[in-house]
């Protein structure tokens, strides 16, 4: 039986530093989802319930503290 690929929630303002991170997952056979501020980035972790956060600590919107403490 095949085991599903683990879902990385990547929570990053900065494209360049999302796209860099996402590359380097799939290459390594995980899945990635990112959000761009910490508002998304709460919505997206209560609808996919991944197994990682990455998260940056000073977003847009809420902080990564903000969105830790959540």
């Amino acid at each position: 039986m095949e085991e599903s690929k683990k879902m990385i929630l990547i929570i990053e303002d900065e494209v360049k530093i999302v796209e860099t991170i996402q590359a380097y997952l799939t290459q390594n056979g995980y899945d990635s989802l990112a959000a761009y501020d910490g508002e998304e980035g709460l919505r997206l972790f209560h609808r996919t319930n991944p197994d990682l956060v990455l998260l940056d600590l000073m977003l847009p919107k809420r902080t990564g503290e903000e969105v830790c403490s959540e």
